[in-house]
């Protein structure tokens, strides 16, 4: 079944085609696969950058909108992506960048494409462990930039991932979060034991 990629809103699209258009924009960019890439560079895969801020005790995630991201297409290869965010203007490009998450990405979203059951594809960030994910939303229909992970929800880690935690691997929501939660949480010490003698 093919994924539904949400509709990115269009001052953003047209953000990072403004942006693709200026020699200054690329050339200043930290991304040497995309000034050195040949032929036209097209942004491509819209997909709205969710942050997992926190889960509570109930198992209710707390996330936000970061931005939307855009693989940027050389051929037949993402070779960089371009970064958006809301500003009190509206949307606006933020940034380009390359890396490993580039190709993750487009290798979690085709085996997305694989899949029997239709998705959205987003993507979900757990700053507190340097990790980001390919998150597959069941309502195809939903809005991208709002919602939070539902339990039936697919999380598909991107490499690199954390120690422990496989990379391209889907976990359903109610299953990953709790670990992820644990691995969060910074341990609690133990309680001081008193010395030998001295007062309790």
């Amino acid at each position: 079944m093919p994924l539904h990629v949400p509709p990115a809103p269009a001052p953003a699209l047209r953000s990072v085609l403004t942006a693709l258009g200026s020699p200054t924009a690329v050339l200043e960019a930290r991304t040497p696969s995309l000034r050195t890439a040949p032929g036209p560079l097209t942004p491509e895969l819209p997909l709205p950058v969710h942050v997992l801020d926190r889960l509570t005790p109930e198992g209710v995630t707390a996330t936000r909108l970061a931005g939307w991201r855009f693989l940027i297409r050389s051929g037949d290869r993402a070779v960089a992506a371009a970064e958006t965010q809301l500003t009190p203007d509206g949307w606006a490009f933020a940034h380009f960048f390359e890396g490993p998450y580039i190709a993750s990405t487009e290798l979690a979203l085709r085996e997305g494409q694989a899949m029997q059951q239709p998705y959205q594809p987003r993507l979900l960030s757990v700053p507190g462990l340097y990790m980001l994910t390919l998150w597959l939303h069941g309502d195809c229909a939903a809005d991208g930039a709002e919602g939070h992970p539902l339990a039936t929800d697919l999380l598909v880690p991107l490499a690199p991932a954390p120690p422990g935690i496989a990379a391209h691997r889907p976990h359903r929501v109610a299953e990953l979060l709790p670990v992820l939660n644990l691995r969060a949480t910074p341990p609690v010490p133990p309680a001081a034991t008193p010395l030998l003698g001295s007062p309790a």
